[in-house]
């Protein structure tokens, strides 16, 4: 992309307006909101979901900066908002593809714990089952269940995948259902996903065979401390983003 291109996308960012959204960008989107989880994702056929109330003023900002600098590279991103339990899907021009609910590590912290990728599950404490904030350059592979996953981080063993109802006491598919984030918190530290988002949002992001980067913002250190300098220091504005 080009420079110009970048500074324009930055400055209509991707797509989750404050408020109201332009005619012009009226189209077909794909979204999933707390509301829509009989089948975690709905096509909104001839309107343009805002999405503004599930874009925090932190992913706009980073959003912006990715788009403005270039960092994915031209690549589709995710970015994922641990504060808000919530993954949003961009194509490499940042028109947002669609966001979900997802559910993170139980703990909160942004660093993984030495070797924890090397040690079994029931060895984790549960302090330690936090899902890290960075930017990572995503790859398909499988688990030891050979389940198909994307890997965010592998040395660490942090995945996302499809969700999984194990265990009943978990109630993972009821906290995906639930309106609050506060509930998200279930996992070891990877990224579920609800089954429809995944296959209908993120597995068709692979095509085209520019890869995939994947953003986690921090919830406990700054955004400077994770993403670099660029990003020091208070917002100057939350840009609007653009959708299909």
């Amino acid at each position: 992309m080009s420079t110009a291109r970048r500074l324009a996308a930055a400055t209509l960012a991707v797509s989750l307006v404050t408020g109201a959204w332009a005619a012009g960008a009226a189209a077909q989107a794909v979204v999933a909101s707390p509301r829509m989880l009989a089948a975690p994702m709905a096509v909104v056929g001839d309107r343009v979901d805002p999405l503004a109330q599930r874009a925090s003023a932190q992913t706009r900002r980073v959003v912006a900066w990715i788009l403005a600098s270039g960092d994915h590279g031209g690549a589709p991103f995710f970015v994922i908002d641990k504060r808000h339990a919530r993954l949003f899907v961009f194509d490499p021009d940042g028109r947002a593809r669609g966001d979900a609910p997802v559910l993170l590590g139980m703990a909160p912290g942004d660093d993984t714990v030495p070797g924890i990728g090397e040690r079994a599950l029931a060895d984790i404490l549960p302090h330690e089952r936090t899902t890290p904030a960075g930017r990572f350059v995503a790859e398909r592979g499988t688990n030891l269940q050979g389940e198909p996953v994307i890997w965010v981080d592998y040395d660490a063993g942090v995945s996302m995948h499809r969700v999984r109802p194990l265990a009943a006491s978990e109630r993972r598919l009821a906290r995906l259902h639930s309106p609050s984030p506060a509930d998200n918190r279930i996992s070891y530290g990877c990224i579920n996903v609800p089954v429809r988002f995944y296959d209908e949002v993120v597995e068709p992001a692979w095509d085209g065979g520019r890869g995939i980067v994947i953003y986690v913002l921090p919830e406990t250190r700054s955004l400077a401390d994770v993403f670099g300098p660029a990003l020091r220091g208070p917002a100057p504005h939350a840009p609007a983003l653009r959708g299909l």
